[in-house]
């Protein structure tokens, strides 16, 4: 039996300051002085965590794990070359916290940094919700699974029967928002999307700013997923790239679209 004496437990908050000081490269105490410190916000979110505790059947407590943080303009643009790193050191040290309280989350920890226009210098904004990735019972379809099963850009057999039934040109087809606004598919490439360089561009601060693209080539359409921070679903099941079918339900951050074929 070691007669050595117990180490001293490391705290989340001690092990988040250690990646941050490797994160800036030694500039730490630079980049952070006169700006929101992000010890502070990771205390807000345990915080925010704690308040939003909900009790599920079984006695297991569920806790937020999407988490946007709104910035004060200049916090925001001193801060903006090290957002994406800090958010997901952010993420991972909240989950950390959540793990040691023995909680449960669905699906991953999520950080979102956003500047919040109208915070004076200084000041943040924790926004805490449960993410489900979409729909809160995900549609049992085994089917739209994530395409290892086929390739979907197979055209044998593919593709959506033409105007009528019988031979023609290209299908109309597009996207249909929950509140009930249309965006019609061009052939070719539609990228998704809350950035500038989007075709499709979505205000939802749980899109990345290039999330998806969208390959229509008048057989049919194929969602590809561009790496995006929250994932890509369709009909409950997360994918990488998938042939649509009519009546798709696509969700991206909070928002949910239905693939339509007109005709």
């Amino acid at each position: 039996m070691s007669s050595e004496p117990e180490e001293e437990p490391v705290s989340v908050l001690q092990r988040f300051e250690k990646r941050l000081e490797g994160l800036v490269e030694g500039a730490f105490a630079k980049v952070f002085k006169g700006v929101v410190h992000p010890v502070e916000i990771l205390n807000a979110m345990q915080r925010e965590a704690e308040a939003h505790k909900a009790i599920l059947a079984g006695g297991r407590t569920l806790v937020p794990n999407r988490y946007v943080i709104d910035l004060s303009p200049y916090d925001h643009s001193r801060l903006a070359p090290y957002a994406a790193a800090l958010a997901q050191e952010l993420a991972q040290s909240q989950a950390e916290f959540i793990g040691e309280q023995a909680w449960t989350v669905y699906g991953d920890v999520i950080v979102e940094i956003e500047r919040g226009d109208g915070l004076d210098t200084g000041m943040f904004r924790v926004t805490a919700e449960v993410y489900t990735g979409g729909e809160v019972a995900p549609v049992q379809q085994p089917a739209y699974d994530a395409g290892p099963q086929y390739s979907p850009y197979d055209q044998h057999g593919g593709g959506y029967p033409p105007h009528g039934g019988h031979g023609g040109g290209p299908r109309s087809v597009g996207l249909v928002s929950g509140d009930g606004r249309t965006y019609p598919l061009q052939m070719g490439s539609t990228v998704i999307g809350r950035g500038d360089q989007a075709n499709l561009r979505l205000p939802d601060v749980g899109i990345s700013r290039r999330h998806a693209r969208l390959d229509y080539d008048g057989n049919q359409v194929v969602l590809t997923d561009l790496g995006s921070t929250n994932g890509t679903m369709v009909n409950g099941q997360r994918v990488s790239a998938v042939a649509l079918n009519p009546g798709d339900m696509i969700q991206l951050g909070t928002t949910t679209l239905t693939f339509r074929v007109d005709g």
